[in-house]
């Protein structure tokens, strides 16, 4: 290691300094994104069963669930602070790539630019802006662990416990980390089949069968709400084709919208042919690590019948950094390629960045209103109808299935109607609530 990285604080300082001031929009957002953040803090508040308890459940995640409750009670009423935190564990994660970077043969510039490349994924992005995410911050906070730990490992006997005690944190987190495995297995085979990178694929792997043994029934059978939780070989192919075009493909907020925007998708396609084309003229290595790493960074989500943009944090991470290890004997053309796919992953994540905060502001408004309205109307029921101008999914994200906020209860007392149809009450593009009756 170099000397500037025997000093590990002040090798990583400017970066998390960087990674924070690039991601500022996330952190001074002033209110929430989706259900399941308001959801979330009710059940934190009334204090439940136990998210351990429950292992039957399709999504067992007590680890995230756990932690999420933890926030939710501390933060939640101070949605800066709470995003702030999000955002530094985010940060620690890409100081985490960093590192592992610099552990597989890396220099300093590029495994800095890869990690900023990351910050600036549109995945990144989404993950570290909304709260409902915190399953994948734990599941790549275990992997990336694994990994920095292993590559520092002197036996085979320490890099198994290593991996076995991280993949098990992993997939408390999420199921997600079902990835681990194919990706030691890769990584054992592109860094020289060390012995310590054999010794952490096997104790991960008997972990992740240990665990899927023990869930396989309540993963298959077990009651799931939304049909993009449906499992179908099928569905491969589109979402890994979604998941490489997104990120070039700014302006689009959520990779689920991918298939409408046809002619973009095209030009991206063509860009990304070009990556291809530049990775293997760098390094004959670095195109199967692209290609077959990210298969396997995605790999328990593929099936599914959507695509999400969370799904693919562990993707950017490893293609992030993939990339940005072709710069340095990357041609002309290549670097040009490079540089415009970061560009163009770079505005995507500002465009995602300001999408988040934008619902953020307006949910700020109007939880609170719709609040105050239910507050004066204790047993009654309230129809809204979004203005012309309004985005209405933006709302049935924010009234669906919310048990309460500030202590007055929600449930099924709310309704939004078109735009052309009676209601109680009109929503400004803002958030807030005008009386029609």
């Amino acid at each position: 290691m170099s000397q500037a990285d025997s000093r590990p604080l002040m090798a990583v300082l400017p970066l998390v300094l960087l990674a924070l001031l690039l991601q500022a929009p996330l952190i001074f957002n002033p209110g929430y994104f989706s259900h399941d953040e308001l959801q979330w803090a009710v059940r934190a508040i009334d204090a439940g069963t136990s998210p351990w308890a429950d292992t039957h459940a399709f999504q067992y995640r007590p680890l995230t669930f756990t932690v999420w409750m933890a926030l939710s009670r501390a933060f939640f009423d101070t949605p800066m602070v709470l995003h702030g935190v999000l955002v530094l564990w985010g940060t620690l994660n890409a100081v985490l790539l960093y590192l592992a970077g610099r552990g597989f043969g890396m220099s300093r510039g590029p495994a800095m630019a890869g990690t900023l490349a990351f910050i600036l994924s549109p995945y990144t992005a989404y993950t570290h802006g909304w709260l409902g995410c915190i399953a994948d911050l734990v599941w790549l906070s275990g992997a990336l662990c694994l990994v920095v730990l292993v590559q520092r490992a002197r036996t085979m006997e320490l890099a198994a416990i290593i991996a076995g005690i991280c993949t098990l944190l992993a997939l408390l987190g999420k199921e997600a980390a079902f990835a681990i495995p194919p990706l030691l297995a890769l990584a054992w085979w592109f860094d020289g089949r060390k012995r310590v990178w054999l010794a952490a694929l096997l104790a991960a792997t008997a972990v992740a069968a240990v665990y899927l043994g023990l869930r396989m029934d309540a993963l298959l059978h077990a009651p799931r709400e939304g049909m993009q939780y449906s499992l179908s070989l099928r569905h491969v192919p589109q979402r890994w084709l979604e998941y490489q075009l997104f990120p070039m493909v700014p302006g689009r907020l959520e990779t689920f919208t991918l298939p409408h925007h046809g002619k973009q998708c095209l030009l991206a396609g063509v860009l990304w042919l070009a990556l291809l084309m530049a990775l293997w003229q760098a390094s004959k290595r670095l195109l199967p690590v692209f290609l077959l790493g990210g298969i396997a960074a995605l790999l328990p989500v593929l099936p599914l019948g959507s695509s999400w943009n969370h799904y693919a944090y562990g993707f950017a991470a490893l293609t992030t950094m993939t990339v940005a290890a072709a710069w340095p004997t990357a041609t002309r053309a290549g670097r040009f390629t490079i540089a415009v796919v970061a560009l163009l992953s770079a505005l995507h994540a500002g465009v995602v960045m300001w999408q988040i905060q934008r619902v953020g502001r307006i949910q700020a408004v109007f939880s609170p209103a719709l609040a105050q309205v239910l507050r004066t109307h204790p047993h009654a029921s309230v129809t809204l109808q979004p203005a012309t101008d309004v985005k209405p999914w933006v709302f049935q994200r924010l009234t669906h299935d919310i048990p309460g906020y500030a202590g007055v209860t929600i449930g099924n007392r709310v309704r939004l109607v078109a735009a052309d149809q009676p209601a109680d009450y009109r929503i400004t593009a803002d958030g807030q609530l005008q009386p029609l009756r």
